[in-house]
Parts: structure tokens; C-alpha cells; sequence
């Protein structure tokens, strides 16, 4: 898969730019599929914020969903496992990007391995996963357990497609626990390759290999 790996969506001209290299495609010509999951497991966010992801009215409501898709359609992990996968398999099959939103990120790893998705991802060679917050953590080795908001087991691991980990939100306005001081205080727990990013900014992930892509603040925690 060719990853963009987000913190706030596609929020500015680079991170869109980005998205469209990786779609080989104008947005306004490729076929989406949004993933609202993670939402259901984390407390602050409710069916208002759900709405909001998955029936956008403009970018500044859903920097996923609000892009211009030529098609948009929700894939809702929780359904999948009472779905016979010779249904659900060739939507996402014939998605050109998966939207994949925030929440919690340890929910949606058991939902993304509960609905069977997670094992055909390595198949998925021209998708485009368009991680936002949690929906880019969840393909981190693990998350750290500061982030971990759902706790069936106390863990904190993640799927680990990738090989770093993802402190988002940097310096976001009004939350004092997303300050580049406690971005360290978590890094120095994570024990591999870590990043803080902010809302303008993304990791995008193209034959193994990544770069930063941003318009905004970013900081590389632990090499």
C-alpha cells in the first residue's frame, strides 16, 4: 500500500499534493472509501462527530471526506465479520483510497484484524491509506499507553506496518498534554524510530520508504 499518514487530514495544498501523487490521479477522478471505526472506541467522540467524517458538506468539515471524491462510500469494520467477504473484498478491492479516521487506535486494530481486513492490506498494492490521527497510528508498531483510551488487555500495540511510531497533534490550540515536552515524556517509552506531528503535516510511505510532507511543525523524537 502507499501510505499518507496524517495527523489532521489533507489540510493544506502539500499534504494534497502528496495524495494526488500517490492516486497517480486528480482526486476528483478516484473512488474512495471512508473507515469511521476508530471513532466507536474512543469517549470524546459521539455520532455528531461520526456525521461529520462520514457526510462532510465541505474540506473544512471532513479534510477526508470533503476532498472532491468522484465516489465516497463508508466501510464500517464492525459490520464486516456477519458480511460474506466475497461481498465486502471487492469494495475495498476497487477503492483507490481508504479514509481511514481518527479515535482509538488499539479499537480499531482489533476491528481492522476482527473484520478480516487487515489480512489482505499487504495485497493492496495500488491503495492509497489516508491515515488522520489514530487511522495513521494504528499501523505503528504501538502507541504508546497514553493514547490507549480503550483497554481490553492494557496493551498498546498496533499493527506495525511500518516501523515508527506517531505522536499527533502537535501544539494543538487548548490541548496542554500535546506539548512537544510530553512528546518526549512519551517517546522516551516507545523504545524505536518515533515522531511528533502536527496538523499540517504527514508521513507519506511509498516502497517502504518515507518522508515528511508538511506545512506546518514536526520533530523527529527518537532516530
Amino acid at each position: 500500500m502507499r501510505l499518507l499518514l496524517t495527523s489532521g487530514g489533507v489540510t493544506n495544498p502539500t499534504i494534497r499534493t502528496a495524495l494526488v501523487e500517490m492516486l497517480g490521479k486528480p482526486i476528483e477522478e478516484s473512488d474512495a472509501l471512508v473507515i469511521p471505526t476508530a471513532q466507536w472506541g474512543h469517549p470524546l467522540c459521539s455520532p455528531q462527530t461520526a456525521r461529520r467524517t462520514v457526510a462532510a458538506r465541505s474540506p473544512g468539515e471532513s479534510a477526508l471526506t470533503g476532498l472532491g471524491w468522484r465516489s465516497l462510500g463508508m466501510l464500517e469494520l464492525t459490520a464486516l465479520p456477519s458480511i460474506d467477504r466475497d461481498r465486502w473484498v471487492p469494495w475495498v478491492r476497487e477503492a483507490d483510497a481508504l479514509l481511514v479516521d481518527g479515535g482509538e487506535a488499539v479499537f480499531l486494530t482489533h476491528w481492522l484484524r476482527e473484520s478480516g481486513l487487515a489480512d489482505i492490506l499487504p495485497s493492496l498494492t495500488d491503495t492509497v491509506w489516508v491515515g488522520v490521527s489514530a487511522g495513521s497510528m494504528v499501523l505503528t508498531p504501538r502507541i504508546g499507553s497514553r493514547f490507549v483510551e480503550w483497554r481490553p488487555d492494557e496493551g498498546d500495540e498496533t499493527l506495525g506496518l511500518v516501523d515508527f511510531s506517531i505522536f499527533p497533534h502537535l501544539d494543538y490550540p487548548g490541548w496542554e498534554s500535546n506539548t512537544l515536552e510530553r512528546a518526549h515524556e512519551w517517546a522516551a517509552d516507545i523504545g524505536h524510530r518515533a515522531f511528533a506531528i502536527d496538523d499540517d503535516t504527514a508521513i507519506a510511505v511509498t516502497g517502504g520508504e518515507g518522508r515528511i510532507v508538511s506545512e506546518g511543525s514536526w520533530t523527529v523524537l527518537r532516530e
